[in-house]
């Protein structure tokens, strides 16, 4: 890992406005007050004066421990809050955000082309803005830098008016052109993006992203391919055939424009590293809500309201820091202390005590838990193994007795809750026990057993997180137990989780798709032959056909039956092993509004404010069927964007 770096010459940050007790009830802290021996410390003293959420947590993180630990308890739980203090405490002086969340990992990059990962995603939604951005609760296209947009009758043509005004943080103004060179530079085959086929539906663009000379750049010109700036405010994207999804696309992150400017000028100061360069805090421009100001590696990234962004009058929160925090208990304890505002997962051991409180609601997500295999590895190669590893999966189990809220055991791929679509499930039955007797006999069709070879021993990768390997843990155990089949362990930090999965380095991998938009071709899509995300060496032509006939299909009953069809396909072949559908996780403190609940857990700093307490009483007093009332920390007046705090004033 490479040294934090942080932005230069930037003005003084702002103070945040003093923080004032919430209404209800405030738990006793677990956090002792510092003694004055102890020194003085601006930054951990208002972290420890912060109002704690703990309540009577604490023993959820004990309640099977063993005496002894019992009774250490306290300390551990001192010496992680504690640790807490000490990552906040990393920057000297470094003054708290108006709002803290946890991210869950270090990001890999901020570059939209190249992202691929979710925790990625939440920070380039905060500091780029695509054509369109989202309606925070429906999820429905909204105008971002194109302020309207015209589609043809025949649904091929799309114009889009690029607002005027707009700019970016070094003030140049964001242009038609942005858009034509960002895209030119995302389907480019020396960018690599994994994402690139989400633009494929444009007309010539899939044949210059798979066409390159022998260096790897591009054989064809740009202008074979469907988008064009007639001028500065005008964008045309001609499309091959109709795409029901492709507003949905326009605010997916890795759509998202970069200045030119700022990429070329490192380019030419930094021949050899400009990749870096143009990302770090100094550097990087960007035309979003936020822009950064401070990158500390493994610790936090700092975004400050970005004075140039078109709606910043709308925008209420003057500053964000996204924790880098791993360990789910730690964030946990961090949140419980008031040092994290959010939380987008908890430890599964918690669960059943967080239920009945007010911060925590689990909802619908469009996402899918499953494994990968590795189906160009023997004896991985053979369906019939693919299946009895898939068969054998308790997936009651780990939904009841890891994960424990209310995810859904799953044996198709696409999530159950998209409308007018029907998942294709894997043949199963209905009990555990009979699968494991079909298993069993699949793998003495396939050569293994007591009259056959031995099965060699297998690896499970996922990247770091105590539910990750907890779930590993139970399925290595029901493939060991039911049949004699060895699995390993290995995890591995998320960049290099990434890697190893990208270069088919595993033999079943833990992995993870929440949809880009609601259709189920943004699952379907993945497992084309040779698609950057699909991870698996698998392939199928009759897929392939099926997935590109319903890409082309106007009837919406047709094109779902087709997208249908080859779900079936990929349930009989299980390159990949579904274990179940996605609820979220989020804790967060119930001051904060703006942040809505949605089917693809989506959420946008730029909706984000701080309630007033008068605001904070009414909403309780409305829903008293809400939960356990918590603490809910935070300025007592409430902090509101300019443009509400004058519209209350009007009032």
């Amino acid at each position: 890992m490479g040294l934090g770096v942080s932005g230069a010459g930037r003005p003084p940050r702002r103070r945040r406005a003093a923080m004032a007790r919430g209404p209800g009830k405030r738990p006793a802290s677990l956090v002792p007050t510092p003694t004055p021996d102890q020194g003085s410390n601006p930054l951990r003293d208002q972290y420890l004066r912060r109002s704690p959420r703990i309540s009577n947590l604490s023993p959820m993180l004990a309640s099977r421990a063993p005496s002894r630990l019992r009774q250490a308890l306290p300390y551990l739980l001192l010496a992680l809050v504690l640790a807490g203090v000490m990552t906040l405490t990393r920057g000297a002086r470094l003054q708290r955000a108006d709002l803290v969340i946890n991210n869950g990992t270090e990001v890999t990059t901020l570059d939209p082309a190249t992202v691929t990962g979710v925790p990625e995603g939440r920070v380039i939604k905060s500091i780029f803005e695509g054509l369109c951005s989202k309606h925070p609760a429906t999820l429905a296209p909204v105008p971002g830098m194109a302020q309207s947009w015209q589609i043809s009758p025949d649904g091929l043509t799309y114009t889009f008016s690029i607002r005027r005004g707009a700019r970016w943080s070094n003030a140049d103004p964001v242009t038609a052109h942005d858009f034509v060179y960002s895209w030119e530079r995302f389907l480019n085959p020396e960018t690599a993006a994994e994402y690139a086929y989400q633009l494929w539906y444009v007309k010539g663009a899939r044949a210059y992203t798979t066409t390159a000379d022998e260096e790897g750049r591009p054989a064809l010109s740009f202008d074979t391919v469907g988008i064009r700036a007639p001028d500065d405010h005008t964008l045309v994207v001609e499309l091959e055939a109709p795409t029901p999804f492709f507003m949905d696309l326009m605010a997916f992150y890795p759509l998202f424009p970069v200045n030119r400017r700022n990429i070329e000028s490192a380019k030419s100061e930094h021949p050899d590293s400009w990749r870096l360069e143009w990302l770090r805090p100094e550097n990087i421009v960007t035309n979003g809500p936020f822009r950064v100001v401070e990158r500390r590696v493994n610790d936090r990234i700092r975004l400050e309201r970005n004075p140039d962004y078109w709606d910043a009058d709308n925008v209420a929160l003057s500053s964000i820091d996204v924790l880098a925090v791993e360990q789910t208990v730690t964030a946990l304890n961090m949140y419980l202390t008031g040092g994290v505002d959010v939380l987008y997962t908890v430890p599964a051991s918690v669960i059943p005590r967080l239920l009945p409180r007010e911060d925590f609601t689990p909802g619908p997500y469009l996402g899918t838990y499953y494994y990968k295999v590795n189906v160009t590895r023997p004896p991985m190669n053979d369906v019939r193994v693919r299946r009895a590893l898939a068969l054998t999966i308790d997936r009651t189990a780990i939904c009841q007795k890891i994960t424990k809220s209310g995810q859904i055991p799953s044996w198709t791929w696409v999530p159950p809750n998209i409308p007018g679509y029907e998942g294709a499930a894997m043949e199963h039955a209905a009990t555990l026990a009979e699968n494991v007797k079909e298993a069993k006999r699949l793998l003495v069709e396939a050569g293994f057993g007591p009259d056959g070879q031995d099965f060699p021993t297998i690896e499970i990768l996922y990247n770091t997180s105590e539910a990750h390997r907890d779930i590993a843990e139970v399925i290595a155990s029901s493939w060991r137990n039911n049949l004699g089949i060895d699995a390993k362990l290995l995890n591995q930090e998320w960049k290099v989780y990434l890697d190893v999965q990208h270069n088919l380095g595993f033999d079943v991998c833990r992995a993870a798709w929440i949809g880009d938009y609601v259709d189920p071709n943004t699952f379907a899509d993945m497992f084309v032959t040779g698609g950057e995300n699909n991870n698996t060496g698998w392939g199928s032509p009759r897929y392939d056909e099926l997935i590109a006939a319903a890409a082309v299909e106007l009837d919406p009953a047709r094109r779902m039956a087709t997208l249908r069809a080859a779900e079936e396909i990929l349930m009989e072949e299980m390159p990949i092993l579904p274990i179940y559908t996605y609820v979220t996780q989020n804790l967060l403190n119930p001051r904060l509004g703006g942040f809505l609940p949605n089917i693809q857990d989506e959420h946008f700093p730029k909706y984000w404010y701080w309630k007033s307490d008068e605001e904070l009483n009414a909403e309780r007093a409305a829903h008293p069927d809400r939960g356990q009332l918590v603490d809910a920390p935070g300025p007592a007046a409430g902090l509101y964007s300019p443009a509400a705090q004058r519209a209350g004033a009007a009032r």
